[in-house]
């Protein structure tokens, strides 16, 4: 690995060397090559090859854990203790959506078929969220990250992203704009079941027949919640049990997501063009930590290499990191990386100046 990140770096000095050579100062390098020396290196390692074993093994230790979980709730039948157990059962819902995640970015198999099919269970079935919205969504968030006309994930919604957003705000929206940064995760509690809606409205979108299939998906999937918990508990706790573990769901899903993108650089929509690299790197921030950390965020925590290599399976993720940083260092761009608490800290201190001006 040592001896990749030295070739990442001699390939990057290299390529400038020669666009100073061009006729240049060396300010304003050759940018379409400068992704070039990255990609090659990291295929030269491997780190783009799948890892159907891995991911396999993962998404039936996955599958146990859920009917774990579940077989406790029966267990402890029609008592408050069970709420206890909506806690594991909103962990590993969130590594389902990860699966899902990396089904839909073709991490886990390069049959598009048997993708979709993953990503159907998980998505649809296991959670009740369309994943044809998801990915219709997230293949244009990846394309123009935190672009304020292009990327879906910084449009005006609950939450703005600019203060030209914020100052277009009225009413109720206006007073929530203008402590969003103290309603974040707050409002992260609905977004469990925020996603659900937004899957099922999304069906009108979809062409007749992949409409009918993942309607059916999303309806047996309400139908299997609802039967489990009501089998196991009466009316009102299995409502309790719901809530408790969608709000919990919703915060896990958006302490993996928040922390990825936001206070990052935007681009300008009418300034320069960015090139690959520098649309990735300059939108994205790292989230330091070991192993649990890496679990816990389902590999969003390498969110640089991730937004690089979309299709690069996750345990390859952190091999990969060194190489993209060292690249990066060579080229003089900043590599943005934070401790957990830290990228927490900016995501919130950046919403809290977007409402600035409201105050």
């Amino acid at each position: 690995m040592t001896q990749a990140v030295d070739t990442v770096v001699e390939g990057t000095r290299d390529g400038a060397q020669s666009t100073e050579g061009a006729g240049g100062s060396g300010a304003a390098p050759s940018r379409g090559s400068d992704f070039a020396p990255l990609l090659r290196a990291v295929r030269g390692q491997g780190l783009l090859e799948r890892r159907t074993g891995w991911y396999a093994t993962g998404i039936a230790a996955n599958l146990i854990a859920l009917a774990a979980v579940f077989a406790g709730v029966f267990l402890l039948g029609n008592t408050w203790w069970a709420l206890l157990l909506a806690v594991p059962l909103a962990v590993f819902w969130s590594r389902t959506a990860f699966i899902g995640h990396d089904a839909g970015h073709a991490q886990i198999t390069g049959d598009r078929r048997a993708g979709r099919i993953i990503g159907l269970v998980h998505g649809n079935l296991l959670l009740g969220m369309n994943e044809a919205w998801w990915n219709d969504k997230h293949v244009r968030h990846h394309a123009h990250p935190n672009h304020i006309d292009k990327d879906p994930d910084v449009g005006v919604g609950a939450l703005v992203w600019t203060q030209k957003q914020a100052a277009q705000r009225e009413g109720l929206v206006r007073w929530v704009t203008r402590n969003q940064a103290a309603l974040f995760f707050p409002m992260l509690l609905l977004e469990g079941i925020a996603l659900k809606v937004s899957g099922f409205q999304y069906l009108r979108r979809q062409p007749a027949r992949e409409r009918a299939l993942s309607a059916l998906l999303l309806l047996a999937h309400l139908g299997l919640y609802a039967t489990l918990l009501l089998i196991a508990m009466s009316p009102g706790k299995a409502v309790v049990f719901a809530l408790v573990h969608h709000a919990l769901f919703g915060l896990h899903l958006g302490m993996a997501f928040a922390p990825n993108h936001k206070g990052m650089e935007m681009p300008d929509p009418d300034g320069e063009r960015w090139d690959h690299l520098r649309r990735q790197v300059l939108t994205s921030r790292n989230v330091r930590g070991g192993a649990l950390t890496d679990w816990f965020l389902g590999g969003l925590n390498y969110q640089i290499e991730h937004h690089l290599f979309p299709a690069m399976p996750r345990p390859h993720l952190r091999l990969a990191q060194p190489m993209v940083r060292a690249h990066c260092e060579a080229l003089g761009l900043p590599y943005t990386e934070a401790g957990p608490i830290e990228s927490y800290r900016q995501a919130l201190r950046y919403l809290h100046e977007v409402g600035d001006p409201l105050r």
